[in-house]
Formats: structure tokens, C-alpha cells, sequence
């Protein structure tokens, strides 16, 4: 290990050991248990998890639920301990003492025979630098220390099984190894490399390379073998077998072929002991963009996975300290704005927002940001699943959304797309080649025509306020102008159609949904206002007034609005209306909040404010909008300390689904997407701290 690596660790240990120990809920008292621990967290693909409280209750797994296992072990005076992992049964497992989840590490403690042991999985997701955000590597790091005085002999033990490369363990895979500097370098990949073949939601990819790049030093040791030879002989004698399992091509399955290191750390006193590995994934290709195969991002000027290892084992020493700090001044920030609870929800969400994207380079080099709808549909590129997750990138990025909304906008002006209204989405991953949801582009069938033209206005005139300039929407403004005449003669009140709640059904008249056309009319009036049309601004501005007084009538039912027009004695969540103060819109006064938020206090659950008074599920990212509508800090809190309390005490142990009951904290469905990015809402309520980031994505 560098010793300017060792520095750097010691000094973020230093810097760590007490503010970390409060912030994301880890402190006495009230510590957070993860429904799921993001590990390594890149791409809908490259996503992998612990679903227990312990890492050695069961295997990581893909977001999926699928086995991606890692296997860690540890020999402390010559007895083994697993801390990673299921087997070998017969070694017993390390006690965890301790679990950190920071906005990019998840941080383990482990205790046995007076030596500890801290593991971390490093993703350096720095969503201002894009560079570094598409790098495919995460980093496994080590630090072991005496607690009881004496000295010991320690060292450790790695696997990563070649099911974290295919999409079934019936599939056959190749593997191999080479030197790369001072890397011993493993990988392995499936036979047949069937590039960007498949399409779907239930699916892992089976093209491409896993890595495991260990840094080597003396005594070290790695192996490409069979996962019980592999791990019963460090167990037993500390080493690995001398030769390679060269029998292939097979089935992942047939022996378990695994990629593992033994790392000999030596005498290890009070001092701490420190080494790491990287582990990639090389998809080579990864979206296919009107039938044009685009690279990752990282690739766009002829980089290679050699070139990628070279750079990313250079710059760890660089990226410990800036994902400290980055660590530290998000999670400072978060418990400013909403308090202890709402920065345990963010940084929950972190990575999984990130990991349900894949960043790609266009042909002229563009950074193009595709999302995956995980277990909702598979869909790619889905307007109303950007929608929701906006605020993530609007705080960190502008140029991530406008990367997510571009292909979109340039698919909706194409000669394909023949409606009047926008898009739902542009197909199902990895494939973006048009809609296929609903009529697709042959209907107007189970369309979504009020939700995504709602959804793309609003998203164009946030990402003007974050820029401070309409110069993007300038790009598409016959479009534009299109969707919001289309919303000036449908929006008000809705035909029987979708909305983003499709899991709902259909519903006429929907007062949320009309809440967005209006707001989308006042974000365009304000697009207007800034590339200089006055009489088009006053012309939209005074429309969207007089909609709002129209919706104020048509919806109150008393102490309340309603769900439907047309329904007394229904109510839901008006999230919609949260982009009304966030904008500056102020076409609603604010008692109409108000008058929301203590009605909603009335129907509060165990785990929070149903979605509408149809059914006792919720969806997270609509709570956390609903609770930015509160003025007060306690309002605020009441609903956070339900999601909270839903966190740590739901059953189903996935990564954060957005859609749940709030009576017994069960999911109903969808896990590990994007939409939790809209957790970040908040954040954009205060002027400042807004500021501040979008400041620092422009560095």
C-alpha cells in the first residue's frame, strides 16, 4: 500500500470516528437497519447488495435478487473467520460490530481473537465529475488492528463468483488472467458474448468481463478455481491451490468457478494494516440508441479496461480523501435542511439513484444518462420515472438530466413520434430504439399524454432555474410550445387516462394530475419570460392563474381538495404542487398547502400517508414531495419519522422500494430505482444549499 494511502486513511479515521458515528442514524439509540446495503452500486447491471443485517447471513446478491457472491474471510493467529458470506459453513463468522452507509461507502466492522477488522466498498459516484462517475469500479477496502495489546498474524481471503457475469448459471464462461503493472488482474466472462441481445426487466448481463485487480505484494496469492478448493484451502492452511482450474468453457454453475486472492497482511499491532483490490465490470457496449450500439461513457476516447485499472488504482489515495469530504458535507447539509431521519432516507437512496442509470457517450461524444425502470417494467428511458428523480440530478448535475432528457426530446421531434403530447419512454433496456409502452407509437391507447407533456415542461423550466438560462430549451422550443397548447386544451381537467401512479388505474378528472399541467403552464410562461417572449409569458402567466382559481373551486371538498373532480369525500396526496414554491411560480396561495398538510395529519399509518384514500400503499418519492409542501420543521418530521420507522422495521429486505403498505410496512412492488432520487426535493428548497452544489458541479 502507498504511504500516502495509509496517511489518508488514518486521517479520514481520524476525522470519521466521531461525526460519522451520527450521522445516517448510526449512533446509540436509534441506529438505522438498511432494508438492503448498497456494495457495489454502478448500473442496472453492475448492482450488487447485502439483503441481511449481517454479511455473513447470506450472499450478496444482485439488485435482482439473484446470487452475486462475494466471499471474505479472515485467518487471525492461524483460525479462520468468514466475514463475508455463507461458506465454508464450518468456519465460524466474525461478530459484526458495526455498520456505516455514507452517501458513497458502506462501511463494515468485524471483531474476532482481539483483531478488528473494517471493510469498505468504496463507489466514488461524484456526480459532478463525470469521468470518474462512469468508471465501472468499485473499491474493497481493508483495515485490520490489534484490540487487545498483542501482536497477530492476519491475513485475508476474496471471491467473487462468475455468476456476477451471466444472466443464468446454466450459461458457459471463459476466464483468464495477466499482470498489469503492479496488479495481478482475474477475470472472467461468458463464452458466447452475446452483446446487447437481450431486453428486459428480470435480467443480468451476460456479455462483458468481471475484474477482480489485486495490487500485489509479498506472499500474496490468487487463483482461478473452483469455489470450494479455493476457500476450504485457505481455510485450512491459509494458502491457495497451486494451479488454475483451465477446464472450460462451463456452466457458471459447474464447480462454481470463482476469481480469489489471498492477501498476507503479517504482524498487525495497534497500528492498522491496510490493502485493497478493485472490482470492474467491462460491458464493452452498453445501450443500443435507435439501433446504433453506444459505448460507456469511460470508453469515448479509446479507453481500455487496461487503461481504466492503471487510472483507477492511481487516483484511490485522491478519491478516499474527496469522498470523505464529499461524505461529510452532503450528509452536513442534509441533517440542516430535514433533520437526522431525512439524511438517513437520502443516503439510503445515494447510489441507488445513480446505479439505475447507465452513462453513455453519443457519437459526437454527448454524455447520454439512460434509466431503467427495475422491477416496474424494464423500460427505458421512462419520462415519469425521470420525473420523480430529477431533483437528485437538478441539486448535483443539471447535465446528467439534460443527458436523460435529450434523447427523449430528440426522439419526440423525430418524424416517429406522431402525437401531440410527449413520450412515455423510448423502449425497454438496454434497447432504447422508441416507446413501447402502452399503444407505443401506434396508439393513443394506455398513453400518458397530461402526465409526461406535465413532466417534460416542468423538468425544462427546473433545469433553466438551475441554470440560470432557458439556452436548452431554446433547443426544442417548437416542442415545447406544442406540449403546453396541448395542456392549455387538456389539462385542467383530465380525460379517464394514466398517470405516473398507473399501478392505480385509469381516473378521470384527476386533480393532481391537473395540479401539473398547471404548474407546467406556469414553468413555460417562465421559460417565455426568460428567452425574452414578454407577450407570451403574460399570455401563459395569466392562464395558469386563472386554471389555479379554477382548480381551487372544481377541487375543495371542505377541510380538503379532492382526488377526483368529480368525487366528494375523496382525497390523495397533491405532490404536484410542490414545484409551485420551488419554481417561484406562486400560482396557488399558500393556504391550499396548508390545508393539505393538516388534513393529511388526520390520515397518517404506522409508515406513513397513503398515496390516496383508495388504498393503504404509498409511494416514497410522491411522501417526501407531500412533506416539502410542509412550512414547519415538526410537520416535516411527522412524515419522515414514519418513512424512518418504515426503513428499519419493514420485512422485505430489498433495495428501497418506492412502493409499499403503510400499515405493516410490506413492499407491494418495484425495488432498486431511480424514483428514489426524488427523495432530494427538499434539498432544492433551500435557495442556499441549492446554490452551493450547483456551484460545485460547474467547478
Amino acid at each position: 500500500m502507498y504511504p500516502v494511502e495509509v496517511f489518508l486513511v488514518g486521517l479520514v479515521v481520524c476525522i470519521f470516528a466521531a461525526a460519522v458515528a451520527a450521522d445516517n442514524g448510526n449512533h446509540p439509540g436509534s441506529a438505522l437497519r438498511p432494508p438492503s446495503v448498497p456494495l457495489v452500486t454502478h448500473d442496472p447491471y453492475f448492482s450488487t447488495w447485502s439483503f441481511a443485517d449481517r454479511l455473513t447471513d447470506g450472499w450478496s446478491k444482485h439488485w435482482t435478487g439473484a446470487n452475486h457472491a462475494l466471499c471474505g474471510m479472515v485467518r487471525i493467529d492461524g483460525k479462520p473467520y468468514r466475514f463475508m458470506g455463507v461458506r465454508p459453513e464450518s468456519v465460524p463468522a466474525m461478530r459484526q460490530v458495526r455498520l456505516q452507509v455514507l452517501p458513497t461507502r458502506t462501511v463494515y466492522t468485524f471483531e474476532a481473537d482481539g483483531v478488528e477488522l473494517r471493510m469498505t466498498f468504496l463507489t466514488p459516484a461524484l456526480p459532478y465529475n463525470l469521468d470518474i462517475l462512469s468508471r465501472p469500479v468499485t473499491y474493497i477496502l481493508w483495515q485490520a488492528r490489534a484490540t487487545d495489546g498483542k501482536r497477530h498474524e492476519v491475513s485475508l481471503y476474496l471471491d467473487a463468483s462468475a455468476e456476477w457475469a451471466v444472466n443464468t448459471t446454466d450459461q458457459k464462461v471463459v476466464w483468464s488472467r495477466y499482470r498489469l503493472g503492479g496488479m495481478d488482474v482475474l477475470r472472467v466472462g461468458t463464452q458466447q458474448q452475446p452483446i446487447l441481445e437481450k431486453s428486459g426487466d428480470n435480467l443480468r448481463i451476460d456479455w462483458g468481463y468481471l475484474y477482480l485487480a489485486i495490487p500485489r505484494q509479498a506472499g500474496d496469492e490468487t487463483i482461478l478455481a473452483p469455489e470450494h478448493l479455493a476457500r476450504n484451502a485457505f481455510a485450512q492452511n491459509g494458502t491457495l491451490p497451486d494451479s488454475d482450474d483451465l477446464r472450460m468453457p462451463r456452466a457458471a454453475h459447474d464447480d462454481w468457478i470463482v476469481l480469489a486472492c489471498a492477501l498476507h497482511l503479517g504482524t498487525v499491532g495497534e497500528q492498522p494494516v491496510s490493502r485493497h483490490l478493485l472490482i470492474a465490470y467491462d460491458d464493452l457496449f452498453s445501450i443500443e440508441y435507435f439501433y446504433r450500439k453506444l459505448r460507456p461513457y469511460w470508453r469515448r476516447a479509446g479507453t481500455e479496461i487496461d487503461d481504466l485499472l492503471r487510472q483507477a488504482e492511481q487516483d484511490l489515495p485522491q478519491l478516499q480523501e474527496e469522498c470523505a469530504r464529499f461524505d461529510a458535507e452532503l450528509l452536513a447539509d442534509l441533517k440542516k435542511v430535514g433533520g437526522e431521519k431525512y439524511a438517513d432516507l437520502c443516503t439510503l437512496a445515494y447510489r441507488q439513484c445513480l446505479a439505475a442509470h447507465k452513462l453513455v457517450a453519443d457519437f459526437d461524444g454527448t454524455p447520454l444518462f439512460f434509466s431503467k425502470e427495475n422491477f416496474s417494467n424494464g423500460c427505458i428511458a421512462t419520462v415519469d420515472v425521470t420525473y420523480p428523480s430529477s431533483p437528485f440530478f437538478l441539486l448535483f448535475n443539471p447535465e446528467l438530466l439534460k443527458g436523460m432528457l435529450t434523447p427523449v426530446l430528440d426522439y419526440a421531434r423525430s418524424p416517429r413520434w406522431k402525437f401531440p403530447f410527449a413520450p412515455h419512454d423510448l423502449g425497454t433496456y438496454p434497447k432504447a430504439n422508441g416507446q413501447v409502452y402502452g399503444g407505443g407509437e401506434r396508439s393513443e391507447e394506455n398513453q400518458m399524454p397530461v402526465e409526461e407533456c406535465g413532466n417534460m415542461l416542468l423538468m425544462v423550466a427546473a433545469l433553466a432555474k438551475a441554470e440560470g438560462n432557458a439556452d436548452y430549451a431554446k433547443r426544442y422550443w417548437s416542442l415545447l410550445t406544442q406540449w403546453a397548447e396541448y395542456l392549455r386544451e387538456k389539462g385542467l381537467d383530465p380525460e379517464n387516462q394514466l398517470c405516473t401512479d398507473d399501478f392505480a388505474g385509469h381516473l378521470a378528472h384527476n386533480t393532481n394530475l391537473s395540479l401539473k399541467a398547471i404548474l407546467a403552464l406556469g414553468g413555460y410562461a417562465m421559460l417565455c419570460r426568460m428567452v425574452g417572449d414578454t407577450a407570451q409569458a403574460e399570455e401563459y402567466d395569466r392562464l395558469a392563474r386563472e386554471m389555479a382559481q379554477h382548480w381551487m373551486r372544481m377541487a375543495d371538498d371542505g377541510d380538503h381538495y379532492r382526488l377526483a373532480f368529480d368525487k366528494p369525500g375523496t382525497w390523495s396526496q397533491k405532490y404536484n404542487l410542490v414545484w409551485d414554491q420551488l419554481l417561484g411560480l406562486n400560482l396557488f396561495p399558500k393556504e391550499v398547502a396548508r390545508k393539505e398538510i393538516a388534513y393529511y395529519k388526520t390520515k397518517m399509518n404506522p409508515y406513513g400517508l397513503p398515496l390516496d384514500n383508495r388504498s393503504q400503499y404509498t409511494k416514497l418519492d410522491w411522501t417526501v414531495w407531500t412533506a416539502t409542501l410542509a412550512e414547519s420543521s415538526e410537520d416535516f418530521n411527522l412524515f419522515m419519522d414514519a418513512v424512518w420507522r418504515w426503513m428499519n422495521e419493514t420485512p422485505s429486505r430489498v433495495p428501497l422500494t418506492d412502493w409499499y403498505w403503510t400499515h405493516d410496512a410490506k413492499q407491494v412492488g418495484f425495488q432498486a430505482r431511480s424514483v428514489v432520487g426524488g427523495v432530494f426535493i427538499k434539498m432544492l428548497g433551500d435557495a442556499e444549499v441549492w446554490r452551493k452544489w450547483l456551484a460545485r458541479c460547474r467547478r
